[in-house]
């Protein structure tokens, strides 16, 4: 393939964006931040979120299986270097979902959410390619963009499944009562999480930090007992949290 043709090819790959779906991005920012800074009302949030990945594939597939290069914008950094801007309705809900579900919920164990994961990031790509079609042309970006896409779309997966597990979790929870023999504050550049260190409880044989709110961990004294709800997860994944 000539320079010429690899040049047009680039040149396409830029044209065929994501644009006509900017009120889809913008919304799903606006949500995102939302969801981070002040996550009420939870399920309503984290519900929209979920969908907004598989609204935007489907709208953006609905023009007839485009290209997933449609999914990406390239751009050029200062230095000379290729950027690489995939959709924010996927890689937006994506990396707030994951913020969210580490800072409020407890893994019971992380082997327990594999499998789901799997199955959940099988069905979307199922409906990646279904909607979106290969890049036919070959050229130098082509491997970058379907490891940009498939990297966010396992990491929606498996957060979205572990949220959904605990979200929509109605199952009766099973109630431990531990002390609280220390706590702690864990400041980042842009959260504060708060952690109460609990004796060993039913099967956890050893102390361990268990996330709270500011106003738990406000409201709550060393020595004190707290009460921890085991709970089986929407999708037979168990997870915990203090009342």
């Amino acid at each position: 393939m000539s320079r010429n043709n690899k040049n047009i090819i680039k040149n396409n790959l830029n044209k065929i964006t994501f644009h006509k779906l900017d009120w889809l991005e913008w919304i799903s920012l606006f949500l995102s931040g939302w969801f981070f800074i002040y996550p009420k009302p939870y399920e309503f949030l984290f519900t929209t979120l979920l969908l907004m990945p598989i609204i935007g594939l489907l709208l953006n597939g609905i023009s007839g299986r485009p290209s997933i290069a449609s999914l990406i914008q390239i751009t050029k950094k200062s230095k000379g270097a290729d950027k690489y801007d995939i959709a924010d309705f996927i890689d937006a809900p994506a990396w707030i979902i994951t913020l969210r579900v580490l800072i409020d919920f407890e893994f019971e164990s992380f082997y327990s959410m594999i499998i789901p994961g799997i199955v959940s990031a099988i069905l979307i790509l199922i409906l990646l390619f279904s909607t979106h079609s290969l890049i036919m042309n070959s050229n130098k970006d082509k491997t970058w963009i379907v490891l940009s896409i498939v990297t966010n779309i396992l990491i929606y997966s498996f957060a979205a499944t572990y949220g959904a597990n605990c979200v929509y979790d109605q199952s009766e929870a099973k109630v431990y009562s531990a002390k609280v023999i220390d706590k702690h504050i864990s400041k980042g550049r842009r959260h504060t999480t708060y952690y109460l260190k609990v004796e060993p409880w039913g099967h956890h044989y050893d102390p361990e930090n268990i996330t709270v709110t500011k106003y738990q961990y406000t409201e709550t004294n060393i020595g004190q007992l707290v009460n921890i709800d085991y709970k089986k997860g929407f999708f037979n994944i168990p997870w915990y949290f203090i009342e």
